[in-house]
């Protein structure tokens, strides 16, 4: 015979565990160890029987009070002791599915059957998604737009029961109406209880005879539908505009889903769209910048007039508050931000370019503040 180990080596725990060390010591071998979990695992359902044997003996105060006297000849009559069952039984030990039932309830079907929902409770409808492309100043001032959405739709024969006219579903009888069947086997290890779907009905829990010959006895029919959807202004290129139920329709009797739109804006060529503010890029004559302007600079509320200050440098960046785009479902605006270039002119006539240098001639070093600067700046460092 083959040396038995320690029951408590074989737990894992002191031989001072309390009934409670024990108890959560054996949940755990035993879900580690289960033959379920390892189907045709010859090492592992002889841990399995190892560890059930290890606790049926130190779960009972008599048993472990001998065995802790005698040690495995005193629960075993194979050792000669007597007393007690035979080591590989379970005398005493009672309905190992009890233990099962709370070790693996939680599997869902595994072994202890974890509830199920309930198949014919109201579920909602699943959300369905759309695209949309607008152009720049749709996408600031907002548009109503029509879609055609292909969804899932109550059928309007049936009105969602799938069952045919003059006709409803009835309960399953052999599930009665959970979709699941519970189904105990006794085992050497004791009852192990299993859920499984219901073949009567597929796990509906309902049956339905007489089927709608419009939905195939599914409730719901495909539609193509043609929606009116409101685009607030200042929606963005990539964000998703949600519109409640307007997804697909729930089953018994659930909410419908959502239609989520997904939004693509094309690029404009003036503006540069950054958050709700706006960025035109304006092109200023030589004279022009030297001599300041009046000029005309488009918005996405219209043209506004702005004065260019003489002497405005190439890259200058001028600041219209409130005139960007419309903050979505708000009424405050951002800004608009105007970049300006100083464009230097080309293709002077002769007589141009001789009354240019003339001009440039009567300019000094106070006329030009940033090459003084630099300049300055050269001579310190080469000194």
């Amino acid at each position: 015979m083959a040396e038995k180990r320690d029951y408590y080596e074989v737990l894992g725990v002191s031989k001072t565990a309390t009934d409670d060390e024990l108890k959560k010591a054996f949940r755990k071998l035993a879900k580690q160890y289960h033959p379920d979990l390892h189907p045709g695992d010859k090492a592992c359902e002889e841990k399995f029987k190892e560890v059930n044997e290890a606790y049926e003996v130190l779960s009972d105060k008599d048993k472990r009070a001998r065995y802790d006297q005698f040690g495995h000849a005193g629960v075993d009559p194979n050792y000669g002791a007597g007393g007690g069952a035979g080591a590989g039984g379970f005398g005493g030990f009672g309905d190992m599915g009890d233990i099962f039932d709370s070790i693996f309830g939680g599997f869902g079907g595994g072994f202890g059957g974890g509830r199920s929902a309930n198949p014919n409770a109201p579920r909602r409808g699943e959300d369905i998604r759309a695209n949309v492309v607008l152009d720049f100043m749709e996408a600031c001032k907002g548009k109503t737009v029509k879609l055609r959405i292909n969804r899932a739709e109550k059928c309007p024969d049936c009105h969602g029961t799938g069952a045919a006219a003059g006709s409803s579903p009835k309960t399953c009888p052999d599930c009665h109406g959970t979709g699941t069947l519970r189904i105990t086997q006794r085992t050497p290890f004791g009852n192990i209880a299993q859920t499984t779907t219901c073949s009567r009905c597929g796990g509906k829990g309902q049956i339905i005879d007489n089927p709608c010959h419009t939905c195939n006895g599914q409730g719901r029919v495909k539609k193509v539908s043609e929606k009116e959807i409101n685009v607030p202004a200042g929606i963005d290129d990539g964000q998703t505009l949600r519109v409640g139920g307007e997804g697909n329709c729930g089953i018994n009797g659930g909410p419908n889903g959502d239609l989520h739109i997904n939004i693509t804006v094309r690029p404009d060529p003036i503006f540069e769209r950054d958050g709700y503010d706006v960025w035109t890029e304006i092109p200023l004559t030589y004279a022009q910048a030297t001599l300041g302007d009046e000029i005309t600079v488009p918005t996405v509320d219209g043209k506004v007039k702005y004065t260019v200050p003489e002497g405005t440098q190439t890259g200058t960046v001028f600041r219209l508050r409130g005139k960007g785009i419309k903050k979505v479902n708000r009424n405050d605006h951002g800004d608009h931000y105007v970049r300006v270039t100083v464009e230097v002119p080309r293709n002077l006539t002769k007589e141009q370019k001789e009354k240019l240098r003339d001009y440039e001639k009567s300019l000094g070093e106070k006329n030009y503040a940033k090459r003084k600067t630099f300049f300055d700046k050269l001579k310190d460092k080469f000194k």
